[in-house]
């Protein structure tokens, strides 16, 4: 199995165009490497690829890669997206896939119901295609494209801020599991984690790639370098941090032999600087926080 790390940055990218945080200035300054909003890609075989989550930069992300180069006149190798939850950072792609024909997209019934009912997504691109929308249901395996094999695990009820009427039950956020029956190779996949559910361990299991959420370093990270005071913590945002007692590092060292990756690094991480001690910190764990681009072969 192949993956594609398209973007590794939280909802708006790295550096935020409104943000002048002493990141997202070095960024700007081009001391840093800019990084798109989070999602990966998955293939069996690199004939046909899958999304996990479409971002606002998904145009720029699939003309970055020839892997996503369509055949005349129009054969792309993409043939659908998963969505581990509704957020308009991880949702908004569908709208500048609409050129697309025949695309499958799974989702859980709660994010199906958002994007219907609150949102309207899916209204709109059915003025433009017929595509195949799959409810994922927790615990239930299902196939892409009849190669890789896919599990989903419900680790959040956070809704995105435009479905706050919504009474529509959870799970609103999941991650999923992909797996290669022809290698064994598996990837565990949790871009937004807002703590560390009970059965977790075990869906992790023996996995070879996980990568979860690497939104903050520390929990009051946002508001020491914006001095915004609302949404500030962590926990209210549904992100874990990754530094502190059942912060990412604490919970990934539980799997020493797995490769572990943080995504979805909010423009204010200092992770981001690659020399700086926050960093260091992350490799001296074992773990790593990889630039977009970032292809790995389970």
């Amino acid at each position: 199995m192949r993956v594609l790390l398209l973007g590794t940055a939280a909802g708006g990218g790295f550096p935020q165009w409104n943000c002048a945080c002493r990141m997202c200035a070095a960024g700007r300054d081009g001391q840093l490497a800019h990084r798109s909003q989070d999602g990966i890609a998955v293939s069996a075989t690199g004939e046909r690829w899958f999304l996990v989550n479409a971002s606002p930069d998904i145009r720029a992300q699939l003309l970055a890669h020839n892997q996503f180069r369509p055949k005349p006149p129009r054969d792309t190798p993409l043939r659908g997206v998963l969505l581990t939850d509704a957020e308009l950072d991880h949702s908004l792609g569908l709208m500048l896939l609409r050129e697309g024909d025949d695309l499958d997209v799974w989702a859980p019934a709660a994010v199906l119901h958002g994007l219907t009912e609150d949102f309207g997504l899916r209204g709109v691109l059915a003025h433009y295609r017929s595509w195949s929308w799959h409810t994922v249901e927790p615990g239930t395996a299902f196939t892409l494209g009849g190669e890789l094999a896919v599990t989903a695990f419900p680790v959040s009820g956070k809704r995105p801020r435009y479905a706050t009427e919504s009474t529509m039950d959870g799970p609103w956020v999941v991650a999923y599991r992909i797996t290669d029956p022809a290698t064994g190779g598996a990837l565990v996949y949790a871009p937004c984690l807002r703590e560390w559910p009970e059965g977790f361990d075990e869906f992790v299991g023996d996995a070879d790639c996980v990568i979860i959420d690497g939104t903050f370093h520390s929990a009051a990270e946002m508001s020491g370098a914006t001095g915004k005071k609302a949404d500030a913590d962590q926990k209210s945002m549904g992100h874990i941090p990754i530094a502190g007692p059942g912060g990412g590092l604490d919970v990934l060292s539980r799997f020493p032999s797995k490769r572990r990756i943080l995504t979805h690094l909010n423009n204010t991480n200092p992770v981001l600087d690659p020399d700086s001690p926050e960093h260091a910190e992350v490799l001296a764990a074992g773990v790593s926080a990889p630039p977009d681009g970032t292809e790995l072969e389970l």
